[in-house]
């Protein structure tokens, strides 16, 4: 399994896997959200690849010293196989290189069944409110 930099080639792939995976859409997976993602820190969008086909995904982003990854996705045919496992270590190793001390993922509260997954991974969970508003 090869783990490298997101390609906009690779969207489609992504966008079938989101969409296999039950991702709800939202204004972070558009092509344009990836593109300025991309020209910002190509580093911290990752594809999964198995030979040659694209299985999964993991997007993040920095603040300061702080590490953020959401849209984690593999395809269903490849999950329990160690993708996603090995998509989190090698961007929490890009994080490291980067500067980053303490990575904070955000879980959909009704996507339960992916809690013993990130407790694997040593992530513990705590209790904030997240209050959001779109800005058009």
């Amino acid at each position: 399994m090869l783990i490298r930099s997101f390609r906009l080639g690779d969207y489609a792939h992504i966008s079938r896997i989101w969409e296999d995976t039950g991702l709800e859409q939202t204004e972070t997976e558009t092509i344009d959200a990836l593109a300025k993602q991309l020209a910002w820190d190509s580093e911290l969008v990752m594809i999964a690849e198995y030979e040659e086909k694209v299985v999964g995904v993991i997007v993040g982003t920095i603040d300061g010293s702080r590490g953020y990854f959401y849209r984690l996705a593999v395809d269903p045919a490849y999950q329990r196989h160690g993708v996603g496992r090995k998509l989190v270590e090698a961007l929490e190793k890009r994080f490291k290189e980067k500067g980053v001390n303490r990575v904070f993922i955000m879980v959909n509260q009704d996507n339960k069944k992916v809690i013993p997954f990130y407790h694997s991974l040593g992530y513990e969970v705590k209790e904030y409110i997240n209050l959001s508003k779109k800005i058009n």
